[in-house]
């Protein structure tokens, strides 16, 4: 390997680490070795083998090199194109992990149509198939078959899938209806900052669950002799812990009153789903629910998640900042209708065809021609709200949306301890973002963007933006390490090509 390679491969390591907001000494202990070797490393003056790189990559939670195929992906964009025409809207990445955890709660088989392939169901399925759970994918890949094993086999679980989702933490509240003990490892995802799993305890303790969280595990006991007594109220009205409470109540034989739940897209879903299971959930989008729960549930059921409101609201903001004429079909209409009345008091062109149903029967979609328009800065900040609010993650799409137009707009991510840092990132493309402090990002349009080569950030909606932001950049940029970007999306850059975006993949190690 020669001296360039492993500047090359020192460049990215210490890339990787500081996105990770790492030091060298902490990477160094991960690894069990010196913040010294850590350095020469970075600084390309170590040989360092395959094996080692893989374990860097782990640590850091980024494709450095993976053994057994080809490096890290990049994209190549060549900006400042025009798209045209028009693309449908995929189903929801946050619905279809859900219902993947739901199924766990069926001895019957489970067919989901049009299910996301994407690195973030990859994961799950690689966690299902490691206790036993039978899944494949049928009808040409569109769709996936789960049918569970009469028993499951949690030691043999793939821990290393498991820890890079934070999906995972979802098996709580299936699993402790199978087994009076049982451990999974904590759960990981995106570099978000710390975020607690204490809500989850409290909303499934009343089901007689505890946790002890040592040694990188949860480590789970059942009381059985534990059961509501009264109305659960959730202290965080978030959405996998509403979820993970659902999932609880399920299967518990009685009334179960969810109190402060979510009443958003992905939880919907999966009220949807526990119908077609035989649970009643009264107060669908609505944060009450009462759940009829059934002891045992054995059904061979057939369900369509609906659309995907982030994954619109990401190609309306690549329609926004490259100034095209998009048409986006497919788009869950009430999940966004407050992020497009926003849009409309800064300007934007667009227009709504009729209301019809998904093929979930219950959720609404509309088609929405967006067009080039004259956008100037809200006068209120943009900032996120439970449902119906400005949905979490479509919050950083503002961001590149509010450099491309006129004046000054304030964004507060209050919910995340450090993705809008990430957000700054837009600089190196010609932006204005200016940092406040870890949760709020001042941005000041409009915006001559420019070309740029650039690490991933390791949050999937700010790297997204970033790739948003080089499709309207003059020039040919480099978005290195997309690994992020696929746990979200399925063939993004293939399907902005679709519409007139020039995106290449490609590999360089």
């Amino acid at each position: 390997m020669t001296d360039d390679y492993l500047s090359r491969i020192g460049k990215l390591i210490r890339d990787a680490r500081q996105h990770r907001g790492w030091t060298q000494s902490q990477l160094a202990e991960a690894l069990g070795t010196s913040q010294s070797a850590v350095n020469r490393i970075e600084r390309g003056n170590q040989n360092i083998s395959l094996e080692m790189i893989a374990r860097i990559g782990e640590a850091l939670d980024s494709e450095i090199v993976s053994l057994g195929y080809a490096g890290p992906m990049h994209l190549r964009v060549v900006g400042g194109r025009r798209l045209s025409g028009a693309i449908d809207v995929k189903t929801s990445k946050n619905a279809c992990v859900a219902l993947l955890c739901a199924t766990l709660l069926n001895a019957g088989r489970t067919t989901l149509r049009r299910v996301a392939r994407i690195e973030e169901v990859y994961r799950i399925l690689e966690v299902l198939g490691s206790i036993g759970v039978r899944t494949r994918w049928i009808n040409d890949g569109a769709d996936l078959e789960i049918v569970p094993p009469a028993e499951l086999d949690l030691e043999a679980m793939d821990t290393e899938a498991a820890r890079r989702t934070r999906s995972v933490i979802m098996f709580l509240g299936p699993l402790l209806h199978r087994m009076d003990r049982f451990r999974i490892p904590y759960a990981g995802g995106c570099d978000l900052g710390t975020r607690t799993v204490q809500p989850h305890m409290t909303a499934l303790r009343p089901f007689g669950l505890e946790v002890t969280a040592t040694d990188g595990m949860y480590h789970s006991h059942v009381d059985r002799s534990v059961a509501p007594t009264r109305a659960i109220v959730l202290t965080e009205r978030g959405d996998t812990v509403t979820e993970n409470a659902l999932l609880a109540a399920a299967r518990h034989d009685g009334v179960t009153v969810i109190r402060n739940a979510s009443s958003n897209y992905m939880v919907q879903d999966l009220c949807f789903f526990l119908e077609e299971l035989g649970v009643k959930v009264e107060g669908v989008g609505t944060t009450t629910l009462t759940v009829h729960g059934v002891a045992r549930i054995d059904r061979d059921v057939d369900y369509s998640p609906s659309e995907d409101p982030v994954e619109a609201m990401s190609l309306l903001a690549a329609a926004v900042i490259t100034e095209s004429e998009l048409t986006i079909r497919r788009v869950p209409v009430e999940f966004l209708e407050i992020e497009l009345a926003v849009l409309e008091e800064m300007g934007l062109d667009h227009e709504r065809g009729l209301e019809y149903a998904a093929d979930n029967g219950r959720t609404r979609l509309v088609d929405l021609t967006v067009r080039p328009s004259k956008l100037q800065a809200p006068i209120d900040k943009i900032h996120p709200m439970p449902f119906p609010g400005i949905n979490i993650d479509n919050v950083p799409f503002f961001a590149a949306i509010a450099a491309a137009a006129q004046g000054s707009t304030l964004i507060h991510d209050w919910v995340y301890d450090n993705r809008a840092i990430y957000l700054t990132e837009l600089n190196r493309l010609g932006a204005h973002v200016k940092l406040l402090d870890p949760h709020r990002v001042l941005v000041e349009g409009p915006t001559r963007w420019r070309s740029a080569e650039m690490m991933c950030p390791p949050a999937l909606r700010p790297a997204v933006v970033v790739l948003l932001a080089m499709m309207a950049a003059p020039g040919t940029s480099v978005l290195r390490n997309v690994y992020v970007i696929n746990r979200g999306y399925e063939d993004l850059a293939e399907r902005l090509n679709s519409i007139g975006a020039q995106i290449e993949t490609f590999r360089d190690i």
